[in-house]
């Protein structure tokens, strides 16, 4: 039902027939399915990107299982529960981390795979940074100590150790959330650092693993933005077109064209890829 809705909102989206399009029909097939992502309260964007992908490729995946029994031979059973697995969400936004965990007394190394489809990055400065300093604050290798120790299969006992971090598949579409909500001093706030983002050529490969084969060079083609506080705030998002390849604000009922340099924005709160 909420993929069926989904599929209506896109098609009006792109049939041009109207200046602008209201999501109403969605959100209420949604909301039904997630009651917390009500129309009184505030919601965190990420969080209902999250939500949105996730359920879309439940209802994606289930009709492409169906149609995978209906076309694939009993012969080729183990092709088809490989297929169960996947949809067009899992193709486009579905990537792949590794994390390289060695020990720091007997030196033993174990990998540990992760999916993702939104990576959470760091800001490390208060003021400006750039979007290639988020990635190295994220993939930079960490130490495990204390409570955080591993149990260390070879040593038989809790070590200290350190982990990194590598892409080992990169997803066709990537998506960086900015974690501009941060705790400082038992206090949680709003940063509203300028993170600077690349529009073209954002080179992922010295966070890619040896073994990944994918492309690893992206350009930017959309960006939410958050403009207010901690408990209050209003999204808006920039789009590029993918034909005419203009950019164009989304404010509520206002789409309005936008030149290039109005794309960097100090509200960037989702990047996408």
């Amino acid at each position: 039902e909420s993929a069926t809705a989904f599929g209506c909102l896109v098609s009006d989206m792109w049939l041009g027939e109207f200046d602008y399009v209201s999501p109403e029909a969605f959100h209420s097939i949604f909301e039904k399915r997630y009651p917390a992502f009500t129309r009184t309260t505030q919601h965190d964007a990420q969080e209902f990107l999250i939500c949105v992908l996730d359920d879309l490729h439940e209802a994606f995946k289930e009709v492409r299982a169906q149609l995978c029994q209906e076309i694939v031979s009993p012969a080729a059973g183990a092709s088809t529960r490989s297929l169960r697995g996947t949809s067009i969400i899992t193709q486009l936004f579905e990537g792949q981390l590794s994390y390289a965990i060695r020990c720091l007394t007997c030196r033993a190394l174990s990998d540990k795979p992760e999916s993702f489809t939104i990576l959470s990055l760091p800001i490390p400065s208060t003021r400006v940074c750039s979007l290639q300093d988020c990635l190295e604050c994220f993939f930079q290798p960490d130490v495990l100590t204390r409570n955080n120790q591993i149990h260390c299969y070879w040593c038989g006992g809790n070590q200290d150790a350190t982990v990194t971090a590598s892409i080992t598949k990169a997803p066709q579409i990537i998506i960086f959330h900015l974690k501009r909500f941060a705790w400082q001093d038992k206090n949680r706030r709003k940063l509203s650092t300028t993170v600077c983002y690349p529009f073209s050529d954002l080179d992922l490969s010295p966070y890619i693993s040896p073994s990944c084969c994918n492309n690893t060079e992206y350009s930017l083609c959309a960006v939410v933005n958050h403009a207010g506080d901690l408990d209050y705030g209003h999204y808006t998002a920039f789009c590029k077109h993918s034909v005419t390849k203009n950019w164009y604000s989304f404010d509520d009922a206002q789409v309005t064209k936008i030149p290039d340099s109005a794309v960097q924005a100090d509200t960037a709160y989702l990047l996408f890829y």
